[in-house]
């Protein structure tokens, strides 16, 4: 399983992870996951798009991913586009 850098942009993950902070994520290769993990994935509308979000709810295959803002206009997450498919899950932070 390899490591990989990512830098958190924008501020939909605030206060929990910040905008330009770079964190070190495990590769996704079909490990079990867990709510609560913070996962990189490719947005479900743009595959020129990675976001990083928390998972709050998984059902089968399918994951619910929310930003830790409060505010419930500073992140595109699952309330916007749906529960997410595993397979377009990249890694999971460390």
């Amino acid at each position: 399983m390899g490591k990989l850098q990512v830098t958190i942009r924008g501020n939909s993950m605030s206060p929990s992870l910040e905008d330009g902070q770079e964190i070190i994520c495990s590769e996704y290769i079909g490990q079990q996951i867990f709510i609560g993990q913070v996962v990189i994935f490719t947005h479900p509308f743009d595959n020129n798009i990675t976001a990083a979000k928390r998972i709050s709810a998984i059902n089968g295959n399918r994951l619910f991913v929310v930003g830790d803002n409060p505010d419930p206009l500073s992140s595109d997450d699952s309330h916007n586009f749906g529960p997410i498919d595993v397979s377009s899950v990249i890694a999971v932070a460390d």
